[in-house]
């Protein structure tokens, strides 16, 4: 089983997309959304949800009110500032660190699971799906996004598929590491701006860290050419392959207004692009 991420240093860059577009040109694969924070390749791709899993990520204070004995301990150690004089309990604030159970006399305070997201095994028309949804403002997304791989590897091996298809989240904290980790290929897809040559850099900087094998898809590279050519430069210079280079067209938007992947919408030479790319990817993949 081999597994391919799809992730970009910053938002905005077309990721999901160009991966909606893969999915439909994979031929026995399972697709899994892993931007947990903002997941958005749902939308393309309409799944069927089969199964619904509540997802637990930090612990949260419970304060029985019946034992307290108002000794505010809890008050005076939480640094979070989550628990008020009254001694009652700031949801939003707490960080589940845990100190108001240890410091408590009566036994009063107990960490319980905090309820923080759904994961979700669907059905798209192009294969089985793995995704997720975490609550606004909730921690733990690198968590979520395991449960997602978790998931996605499991139905891979129940269903007998030979690939993974991953839409990561931007950036390089926590969640993107949750979803390159022990991948065999990335593909990072930028565009000609300056934030994204920066964001590019350095999320070519963790996958190095984590010798994980990757190359480059330099997305609406003619509304920059110059920045292309540093994109460009900066990846010859560091021995990286470009596998792709798509011209800014509305057909993508197009596409996705039509609920449709851009290689569903139109045969035309942006999807004939993208084809030649996801054949570049297969041959890498099958090496």
């Amino acid at each position: 089983m081999k597994q391919l991420t799809i992730i970009s240093g910053k938002g905005g860059t077309g990721k999901t997309s160009i991966t909606a577009a893969f999915a439909s040109l994979a031929d026995n694969a399972v697709l899994a959304d892993c931007d947990v924070d903002a997941a958005d390749l749902h939308l393309i791709l309409k799944p069927d949800i089969r199964k619904t899993m509540g997802f637990h990520g930090l612990k949260i204070a419970f304060i029985d009110k019946e034992l307290c004995i108002d000794c505010k301990k809890c008050y005076e150690y939480c640094r979070f500032g989550a628990i008020d004089e009254e001694i009652n309990l700031i949801k939003e604030s707490c960080e589940g660190c845990g100190v108001c159970e240890y410091v408590c006399p009566v036994d009063a305070v107990h960490m319980v699971d905090r309820d923080s997201g759904f994961a979700y095994i669907s059905e798209t028309r192009f294969g089985p799906m793995s995704h997720a949804v975490l609550k606004t403002a909730e921690e733990a997304s690198g968590k979520l996004v395991t449960v997602v791989r978790n998931n996605a590897k499991t139905l891979a091996e129940k269903k007998k598929k030979d690939l993974i298809v991953i839409d990561g989240p931007p950036g390089i904290g926590c969640p993107v590491i949750s979803s390159i980790s022990g991948v065999d290929l990335i593909l990072v897809v930028t565009e000609p701006t300056l934030s994204a040559i920066h964001d590019l850099e350095r999320i070519l900087g963790v996958a190095y860290h984590f010798e994980i094998p990757a190359v480059v898809c330099i997305n609406k590279y003619d509304i920059n050419l110059d920045n292309t050519e540093k994109i460009e430069h900066y990846c010859k210079s560091n021995n990286i392959d470009i596998v792709g280079k798509l011209p800014y067209d509305n057909i993508v938007t197009e596409a996705m207004i039509h609920e449709k992947t851009v290689v569903e919408y139109t045969k035309g030479n942006f999807s004939n692009m993208i084809i030649d790319m996801w054949g570049n990817i297969r041959g890498r993949l099958e090496e």
